[in-house]
């Protein structure tokens, strides 16, 4: 029981930090695509998953945010 209760306060309290990490995660990816060196496929995948981590984030969908936004990092090299 102790367990459980240890996690459910630290998922409670890292939801609010994720939700700060995506906005901060969007400006990284605006300023590296000014200047990417990408393939079309790669330019074209890192502009779909800014936007799907845009949505997430906007609809309180911050994991899913998350993880969209670093996969379009990754690719990045950032």
């Amino acid at each position: 029981m102790k367990h459980l209760l240890t996690a459910a306060f630290l998922t409670a309290i890292a939801s609010p930090a994720l939700a700060f990490h995506c906005p901060a995660d969007m400006a990284a990816i605006d300023k590296a695509l000014e200047t990417a060196m990408l393939s079309e496929d790669d330019m074209a995948r890192v502009t779909e998953l800014r936007m799907i981590g845009e949505t997430e984030h906007n609809a309180g969908n911050h994991q899913a945010s998350v993880d969209a936004l670093a996969e379009a990092m990754e690719i990045l090299g950032i």
